[in-house]
This record gives structure tokens, sequence and C-alpha cells, in this order.
């Protein structure tokens, strides 16, 4: 890529900009609707595909929205796909889009730092836990919404916790009622740094610009041999994704004529 390329970008899903050797990348608001529509998909791998192609870039920032409504969010998106019959084809496209975005930040040739704010679902967690470098606010709580549905966390949840606790530790956590909050994220190691919310941009940018002065060789060569077990990452995505497709199934007037439990604890939270 030409060095003087723009990164800049805005599309209903983020937008981004370029900041000397960084990428600032903005996660919007209502991102589990936005991620059925394939082309919103599309734009966001791509930019990513040309960050990694980027011969400048040597940090990204991903800033998860901080008006994303935590667990409210979570059930609005399957009350909406019950209401509108699309059964389970929304579902599908949503764990597609979001298992390949996993994928890519994982397997970028960038340091990636992500920062959370506010109520956040675990697929927000575990976009984060595929970062390199993890950031909250002071006001971070991570909900866990699908306990309450009879479903598990999308995104890897188990893939990372297990890699980054011990496995009894990260079933507890997965079966626990409790939030986390980020003080208790810090403590288990799934974050690695807390600040008060009004600085949480710059902090990210401070933390981005100091791997930056990295040497870019170590940088890329230390990530890829983090990641040498990233096959194992995607044969677990999709594992997980016909897990969370039998838990679901058809809902109730699908073809099938049936109704899971998951469709009637939605429609007990509606």
């Amino acid at each position: 890529m030409k060095k003087d390329e723009n990164l800049k970008k805005n599309s209903d899903f983020f937008s981004a900009k370029e900041i000397d050797d960084l990428v600032i990348l903005s996660l919007n608001k209502n991102l589990l609707i936005r991620s059925t529509d394939l082309t919103e998909r599309d734009r966001v791998l791509d930019f990513l595909d040309n960050i990694s192609r980027s011969d400048t870039i040597k940090v990204v920032v991903i800033l998860s929205s901080p008006e994303k409504s935590g667990s409210e969010e979570y059930i609005d998106f399957y009350r909406k796909v019950l209401e509108s019959k699309l059964d389970r084809l929304a579902v599908h496209r949503m764990l597609n889009v979001f298992n390949q975005i996993i994928l890519k930040i994982a397997g970028l040739n960038k340091v990636v730092v992500h920062c959370n704010s506010g109520s956040a679902i675990p697929l927000f967690l575990n976009i984060s836990l595929s970062c390199d470098y993890r950031i909250v606010a002071d006001n971070t709580v991570f909900q866990k919404p699908y306990l309450k549905l009879g479903m598990v966390p999308t995104g890897g949840g188990a893939f990372f916790l297990s890699r980054i606790l011990s496995r009894s530790k990260a079933f507890a956590i997965l079966l626990s009622d409790r939030d986390i909050s980020a003080h208790e994220a810090l403590k288990l190691g799934i974050v690695d740094k807390i600040v008060p919310v009004e600085e949480l941009e710059d902090a990210a940018l401070e933390m981005a610009q100091h791997l930056a002065r990295k040497p870019t060789g170590t940088l890329t060569v230390v990530k890829r041999l983090l990641n040498y077990s990233i096959k194992d990452l995607q044969d677990y995505l999709d594992f997980e994704s016909q897990e969370i497709l039998k838990i679901i199934g058809p809902h109730e007037g699908s073809s099938d004529d049936l109704s899971s439990d998951f469709w009637k604890r939605i429609k007990e939270n509606v």
C-alpha cells in the first residue's frame, strides 16, 4: 500500500481515521442489527485487509461505541428476529459476520488495542479478547444476558477465557449470573488497564503510540508467534456457531412449526 493512501472511512458499521502510523476504528451503535447487512460486513473486512497491506500503519485502536446498551440490545436483536419471522437466517448472518471480524482481528499483522466502556455483552468482551491490549473505562460492566435465555456467549468466549484463565475458572465465569465489573476484569487479567471514562480515548492513543515506537519486525513477529494456534480459533468458532444454532432451532410459525425453549424465553423478555 502506498504511504499516502487515505484510511479514513465512514460506514453504518464503523468510522475510521488515520493518525500518523495509527488507525482509529470506532464501532457504531446497534452492531447486532447492522451485522445482518452483508454489505457492511464486506466493508469492515475489506478495510481490515487494507490495513494489513499498509507499509506505514503499525497499530490499530478499536473503540467500541459508548452508546451500546448491553443486555437490552442483545435481547432486542432476537426479539426483532422473532417478530420479523426471519427464523435463523438473520442469526446465522450475525454469527458469521462477527466470527469473520474476530478471526480477521486476531490474525491481523498489526498490533490492536481495544477499548470498552459502559454496559457490554460478552460479544464485545470477546472482540476485545481477540485483540492484543485491552483498556476499559471505569464504568464498564460486562453483562451476561445469554444465561437468561438459555444461550451461550457468541464470539469465542470459552476459547479465549480458557486460555487466559484456567479451565475451571473460565467454566465458573461463563455460568455465573454475576456481571463482571471493570475492576474484576482487571483482577482476572482479561483487561490490561482501567481509566476514567473521559480519559479512555487518550489512554488508548498513548498506549498505541508507545507500541508503535517498537520495531515493526518485532511487533509483527511477536504477534504471529502468539497467534500460532489461529486455526484452532477458526475451528472453535465454526463449532460454537453450530451449537448456538442448535439451541435456537426454528421459532414458532416457521416451516417446522416448532418453538424452541430459546424463543419462548425471548417472548417472556419482550
